[in-house]
């Protein structure tokens, strides 16, 4: 068995073969690997090729794949049943780490993946304030919920397709679109619907339409622009949570907000999510509020063992942020030194264990500047390094994730392979 002929049994079987759509490549060509397993730093695929990942499963496996002490955890987990749809003491230690933990988060409610943490969250946040517009921003993705799929990031940026049919014009409506790191945007959008906007939902650190790093001053403007209309001002960190540092990015720049939704890394890679926030907003979730939200599968325990289990380790070993944040700088300034010796248009840019590069001249800051990126060429550029040896995510407009399992060799490779596929594209005419 191969990828190819997998892929050819499951375009009959799953819409264009996949279960997510950037998996299918078709921003980059060529047909998705279908992986066969993951040990540390590495993954392999059905064709029995071993490549260095840099999408750790899109972020949560922040300790590489299979770490011994989470693989444990499950197996012990599993012999006492998989799911009861009953409380369970995994759940309380899970929830009491995480508010113990992270800033500003008082009470936590468990779900299933980001995207209903996020949906969950809109909804608190317009059962709070009782009020019904959310703003969002220019190719930030919160998931696939019918309100955020307003000019959203992620895959929906890769295929072209920003907005998805299905979605009414009544629930598009209530979604006001601002532009990253601009503040003047945001404050526009509050004046011309003042005291209509429940909340501001953000990327504390922009991650799905590559890397973008907030400008200074900008998150602590948009707390101040909700504290003077009523708004609750809320941190979508599925990406940036435990990744940043263990406090998020709430710690990690020193601004607070009043509900945090969560995704897989709390679950280390399993299908997990969470929101919470302050307790006063949080007591209006149901049963204790009217702000009505369920699911069977919330809080499963196999999964909150593994996450459990990993966001303990984070939390007694702090050192691991030095490390991840680390070898990311050594990648963003290989890949700026080859780029520069090459003199080819290339941007990078980073924020802890994230990175980013763009085909671009420009300063990437915001999604129009993003959208300058030479798509073709990343292609190109996927598909060389996957011949090197090196798991890209296959779309320009995702971040490169460093896990502790990634050593100083894995970079240096890493590097090497990127400074001759550049050099290859250079006298290719790019």
């Amino acid at each position: 068995m191969n990828s190819n002929s997998l892929y050819e049994r499951a375009k009959k079987v799953m819409p264009g073969g996949v279960n997510s759509p950037v998996r299918a490549f078709g921003a980059v060509g060529g047909n998705p690997l279908f992986i066969s397993k993951g040990e540390g730093s590495k993954i392999s695929d059905v064709d029995g090729n071993e490549y260095i990942d840099y999408v750790c499963s899109w972020g949560p496996v922040i300790l590489g794949h299979n770490h011994p002490e989470i693989a444990k955890s499950i197996e012990s987990a599993i012999y006492n049943g998989l799911s009861f749809g009953a409380p369970t003491e995994i759940e309380v230690l899970a929830a009491e780490l995480i508010t113990s933990s992270v800033p500003n988060v008082d009470m936590v409610r468990m779900v299933n993946s980001g995207t209903e943490a996020v949906m969950s969250a809109v909804r608190l946040a317009r059962g709070y304030t009782g009020k019904d517009k959310i703003i969002k921003f220019e190719g930030c993705y919160h998931g696939h919920g019918d309100s955020m799929l307003v000019k959203a990031g992620s895959g929906a940026l890769t295929l072209s397709a920003p907005d998805s049919r299905g979605v009414t014009h009544g629930t598009a409506k209530d979604t006001l679109v601002a532009v990253y790191n601009d503040i003047e945007s945001v404050e526009r959008l509050f004046c011309e619907n003042k005291d209509e906007i429940a909340g501001v939902i953000i990327e504390p650190v922009a991650a799905n339409m590559g890397v973008i790093p907030p400008e200074e001053n900008f998150l602590t403007g948009l707390r101040k622009l909700c504290d003077k209309n009523n708004a609750l001002l809320i941190f979508d960190e599925v990406i940036t949570g435990f990744r940043l540092c263990f406090g998020g990015a709430q710690e990690f720049y020193g601004v607070d907000a009043d509900i945090v939704t969560f995704g897989k890394v709390i679950g280390a890679g399993m299908p997990v999510g969470a929101y919470g926030g302050r307790r006063e907003i949080m007591e209006c979730v149901s049963p204790l509020g009217g702000v009505y939200q369920a699911g069977t599968l919330s809080g499963n325990p196999i999964a909150m063992t593994a996450g459990y289990t990993q966001l303990k380790i984070l939390s007694e070993n702090k050192e691991i942020y030095n490390k991840i944040n680390n070898l990311a700088l050594k990648l963003e300034e290989g890949f700026k030194r080859a780029a520069g010796e090459l003199e080819l248009p290339m941007w990078v840019n980073r924020v802890g264990s994230l990175v980013s590069v763009f085909f671009t001249k420009e300063c990437v800051e915001n999604y129009k500047k993003a959208k300058t990126s030479d798509t073709g060429l990343y292609s190109k550029y996927f598909n060389y390094m996957l011949k090197e040896g090196i798991y890209l995510a296959p779309s320009q407009f995702e971040a490169m994730f460093i896990s502790y399992s990634h050593t100083e060799e894995d970079i240096c490779k890493t590097l090497d392979a990127a400074r001759k596929v550049l050099g290859n594209l250079k006298e290719l005419g790019y």
